[in-house]
């Protein structure tokens, strides 16, 4: 199979004629301003020594270097070899509730808040694994695709807030689904012939963060099929259980009052603790908590980096077998040959100037 890795530096190569083009009606420029400046005969005194042919040439290698420079810098690859390599982090998809129930102050600063410090706690303790983010209400979406940059994931997270969400609510068997999706897509591109073996799947984990206010269901379907695939979901639950009204802000951003239902009676929200671990446990994780008494986030994050230790995390990957080398090498060779060539010819009169130049010089010490 032949591909390039980089298709882009085609364009240096594709450049090419216009390159050789340029050269052509500079040459030909030169040749006409230097008429202007003498006639025929003395042009012809001056231009005498030099050869055409090799400055023809001498452009020609130029031009052609530069192609074979295009062609190596894209990267060209042909041949394949297996290779097995071995993991050494996880990949773990955070998945954060932003419905309004996490503006509820049980927490401080509020529960929104203190998610987004257990996270920035998750970030800073990784180390080779990857991390993405899922944000979710009512519906859910991928904020941050698995990455091992964590400056990027920390700015992403930055931007999640409860406006994201066009429909409110709170579908956790939604967002766990498509978490999972994105786990299964990045195994994917991971390499041809990845291995499924269950060590590898192990190090695939679902962080979920949330008060566990579920408005749609799905939750026990999500959970086998994160068994099924081999996922652990592990859930860190915000809030505490007696509970507190959910604010409401104007867009100023002062309180204006607190959430009501349709009888007018003000809506309280706690945490569910429950629902989480029929979610949590199946699947081999845990419900961590992060209450007003503390955190048991550092558990949480024993258990992620226990999961570097496995002995079989490795995985079989296709790996194209890089070519610039030839083109590249051909490049340089063709610029080396086109500095040593001389694009002047030695005339007749040249050597007899400089043999006379030499029988003087020899006459001259021999009569000092």
């Amino acid at each position: 199979m032949f591909r390039f890795a980089s298709p882009v530096w085609l364009a240096a190569v594709a450049l090419a004629p216009l390159f050789a083009l340029l050269y052509w009606r500079g040459a030909a420029g030169r040749r006409r301003a230097l008429e202007k400046f003498a006639d025929s005969q003395l042009v012809a005194r001056l231009t005498g020594t030099l050869n055409p042919r090799v400055r023809l040439v001498r452009r020609a290698l130029v031009v052609c270097a530069g192609a074979l420079a295009g062609l190596a810098a894209a990267q060209p690859q042909f041949g394949t070899r297996v290779e097995t390599v071995r993991r050494e982090g996880a990949d773990i998809m955070i998945a954060l509730d932003l419905s309004v129930s996490m503006l509820a102050e049980d927490v401080s600063p509020n529960r929104l808040g203190r998610a987004k410090l257990e996270i920035q706690r998750i970030l800073g303790a990784l180390d080779g694994d990857r991390a993405g983010l899922v944000a979710f209400g009512g519906q859910a979406f991928v904020q941050s695709p698995l990455t091992s940059d964590y400056a990027a994931a920390r700015l992403f997270l930055g931007a999640m807030d409860t406006d994201l969400m066009p429909v409110q609510g709170t579908d956790i068997g939604a967002a766990v689904q498509l978490a999972l999706e994105a786990l299964r897509n990045a195994s994917r591109q991971g390499g041809q012939g990845a291995s499924t073996s269950p060590a590898n799947q192990a190090q695939r984990v679902i962080v979920l963060i949330t008060d566990g206010e579920d408005h749609e269901g799905g939750v026990d379907q999500a959970a086998a099929m994160a068994r099924a695939a081999g996922v652990e979901i592990h859930a860190v639950a915000i809030g505490t259980e007696s509970g507190l009204p959910i604010p409401e802000f104007a867009a100023s951003g002062s309180r204006r009052g607190f959430k009501r239902d349709e009888s007018g009676a003000v809506v309280t929200t706690r945490v569910n603790p429950g629902m989480l671990e029929s979610l949590a446990v199946p699947t081999g994780g845990r419900v961590y908590r992060s209450g007003a008494d503390g955190t048991q986030l550092t558990e949480l994050l024993e258990t992620i980096q226990g999961l570097r230790a496995g002995e079989d995390d490795e995985r079989r990957v296709t790996v194209f077998e890089e070519q610039f080398q030839v083109f590249l090498g051909f490049a340089l060779l063709m610029l080396m040959v086109e500095g040593v060539v001389p694009d002047r010819r030695c005339s007749r009169q040249d050597h007899e100037e400089w043999g006379g130049g030499l029988h003087d010089s020899h006459g001259s010490r021999d009569r000092g």
